[in-house]
C-alpha cells in the first residue's frame, strides 16, 4: 500500500509556516508545502509578500532598545508620578 503524500495546506498553516520561514525555523517539506499553496492562493501570497517587507524594513532600520537599567529608572519614576496623582 502506497502512502498519499498531503501537500495541501489552509491558509493559516500557510501563514504559520510563512512567519516561521522568515526566522529560519520551517523545515525544508514546510517550505514545500507552502510554496506550492503560494501558487494558488492569492491572499496568502499578499500577506507573504508583506511580511517580507515588515521584516525588511524592521531590518534596515536603526531602532535601539533601550537598556534594562533605564527602563527600571523610567517605571519607578513613573509609578511615582501616578502615586502623586490626585484622585
Amino acid at each position: 500500500m502506497s502512502k498519499k503524500i498531503n501537500i495541501k495546506v489552509p491558509c493559516s498553516e500557510a501563514n504559520h509556516v510563512c512567519d516561521k520561514s522568515q526566522y529560519n525555523e520551517a523545515s525544508l517539506w514546510e517550505k514545500i508545502k507552502l510554496n506550492f499553496h503560494l501558487l494558488y492562493c492569492k491572499a496568502c501570497r499578499k500577506y507573504t509578500n508583506n511580511n517580507k517587507k515588515l521584516s525588511d524594513t524592521i531590518k534596515k532600520s536603526n531602532v535601539e532598545c533601550m537598556d534594562k537599567k533605564r527602563k527600571e529608572c523610567m517605571k519607578t519614576e513613573f509609578e511615582k508620578a501616578l502615586k502623586n496623582q490626585p484622585k
